[in-house]
C-alpha cells in the first residue's frame, strides 16, 4: 500500500492553520507540518490512521512542541506544553483562505510567494519544488526560509488581496511541467480549492482560463518536442470535457457582471476552443474581448496580442498598422511582425524577421520554432537545385 499523496496535500493547509490558531508561529508551524507529512509517508502505508487529519494535527503539534523545547522562551514553551489538547476530533475551522493571502503577501517577491504557496498550501516538499524550478534544493530551502521569516509576524485584521493570490497561482500554472511535479495541474487544484473557499468571479475566471488552456496541452508539442502553434494543433486531441467545464465556469462568472482580466482572458480562450477549425475562429469577437482586456489592464502585451487578432479579423495590413503603434522592444514583437508580413505576401522580410526573433527568443523551444519558420521561407525563396 502507498500513501495517498493527494490526500496529504489537501490536508496540509488545514493542519497548518490549526497549529497557527493554537499559538504556533507560522515558520515553526510550517516546519512541524512538513515533518509530520514526512512521518505519514513513512508510516501510513503500514498503519493507516482512521482519522488522517487528526493524526496529522497531533503529529505536527508534537513536532512543534519538540522544537520549542530548544528555544529560550521557557515560559512560553511551558504554556504551550500544558495547552496540548487531548486526542479527539479537530476543530472544523479551515484557515486555508488565510494561508493563501499570507503566502501571497505583497512584501514577498513573486518567486518567494510561489515557493511558499506550493509548500504551505500545496503540501509539496522543498525537494519537489526545487526540482520543478530546476534549482538546487539548498537554494529553494533558503528562498522558503526567507519567505517564512518575512511573513512570520503578519496578522490579518482585514481581507487579503485576492488579485495578488490569483497572480501567484497563475505564475505557478505557467510553469507547466518540470521535475516530478506537474505545476499546471497543481495550480488548477489550488485554484479549485480557492474557488470553493471564496465566491469571486475573478477566481472563477482564473480557474476557467487554466482549464481552457490545459485542455489543449496534449496538442501543443510534436513527438520530437517542438512547439505546435494553435492554428496547426490537432483539435481532436483537445480535452473536450475540460473545455466544457471551463466554459461552464466562465459563464457563471460572467453572469455576475463584474468583469475582470482573468474572465476576459478566459473568454478569448473559450472562443479559440469553440472553433471547429482555426479558419472558423471568431476573430471579430476576439478583438472585442481584447478591447475589454485592454481597458482593464492597459498592458502592452495585451496590445501586442490584439494586433495579431486584428490581423486575423481585418487583414494583415490592419494588424501591421496596429503593431506599428507599439514599442518594438516588446517581447515577441518581432515574431508577430514576421507572421503578419508573411501573411501580407512579403516572405523575404518575414524570413529576416523570423531569424531576428529567434535570436531574441526566451527559451529553446521558441527559438527552434522561429528558426524553422525562417528556414522554411528561405527554402521557398531558394529551392534546392537552383
Amino acid at each position: 500500500m502507498t500513501v495517498d499523496e493527494a490526500l496529504l496535500r489537501s490536508l496540509t493547509p488545514k493542519v497548518l492553520g490549526i497549529l497557527v490558531r493554537r499559538g504556533a508561529d507560522f515558520a515553526a508551524a510550517e516546519d512541524a507540518v512538513q515533518e509530520a507529512l514526512a512521518e505519514a509517508v513513512r508510516g501510513w502505508p503500514r498503519n493507516p490512521p482512521r482519522d488522517p487529519l487528526g493524526w496529522l494535527v497531533t503529529a505536527a503539534w508534537r513536532k512543534f512542541l519538540d522544537a520549542t523545547r530548544t528555544d529560550t522562551a521557557r515560559r512560553r514553551r511551558e504554556d504551550l506544553v500544558h495547552a496540548e489538547p487531548a486526542p479527539g476530533p479537530v476543530p472544523g475551522t479551515d484557515d486555508t483562505l488565510w494561508l493563501y493571502f499570507l503566502c501571497a503577501h505583497p512584501s514577498l517577491t513573486p518567486s518567494s510567494a510561489v515557493a511558499l504557496t506550493l509548500r504551505a498550501v500545496g503540501g509539496l516538499t522543498t525537494r519537489q519544488i526545487a526540482r520543478a524550478y530546476l534549482v538546487p534544493e539548498a537554494t529553494m530551502a533558503q528562498r522558503i526560509s526567507r519567505a517564512k521569516k518575512t511573513v512570520a509576524g503578519v496578522r490579518f485584521d482585514r481581507p487579503g488581496d485576492v488579485a495578488t493570490v490569483l497572480r501567484v497561482l497563475y505564475l505557478v500554472f505557467n510553469e507547466g511541467y518540470s521535475g516530478d511535479v506537474d505545476l499546471a495541474a497543481e495550480a488548477i487544484r489550488l485554484t479549485r480549492q480557492l474557488a470553493a473557499a471564496i465566491e469571486d468571479p475573478e477566481v472563477a475566471g482564473l480557474l476557467a482560463l487554466m482549464l481552457l488552456h490545459h485542455a489543449r496541452r496534449a496538442s501543443r508539442t510534436a513527438a520530437d518536442g517542438s512547439l505546435v502553434p494553435l492554428a496547426a494543433q490537432d483539435r481532436a486531441r483537445w480535452d473536450t470535457a475540460m473545455i466544457a467545464e471551463g466554459v461552464e465556469v466562465l459563464q457563471a462568472a460572467l453572469a455576475q457582471d463584474r468583469l475582470g482580466e482573468f474572465q476576459a482572458q478566459a473568454a478569448i480562450a473559450a472562443l479559440h476552443a469553440d472553433a471547429p477549425t482555426a479558419e472558423e475562429t471568431d476573430w471579430v469577437q476576439i478583438v472585442e474581448w481584447y478591447d475589454e482586456l485592454l481597458a482593464l489592464t492597459g498592458s502592452p502585451v495585451v496590445r501586442l496580442n490584439r494586433a495579431v487578432a486584428v490581423g486575423e479579423a481585418d487583414g494583415p495590413r490592419a494588424g501591421l498598422r496596429a503593431l506599428a503603434e507599439l514599442d518594438g522592444s516588446l517581447p515577441r514583437h518581432t515574431a508577430v511582425a514576421a507572421y503578419l508580413h508573411e501573411r501580407d505576401g512579403d516572405p523575404q522580410k518575414a524570413a529576416r524577421l523570423y531569424a531576428e526573433a529567434a535570436e531574441k527568443a526566451a527559451n529553446l523551444a521558441e527559438r527552434e520554432y522561429l528558426t524553422r519558420q525562417a528556414a522554411r521561407l528561405n527554402a521557398r525563396k531558394n529551392p534546392p537545385g537552383r
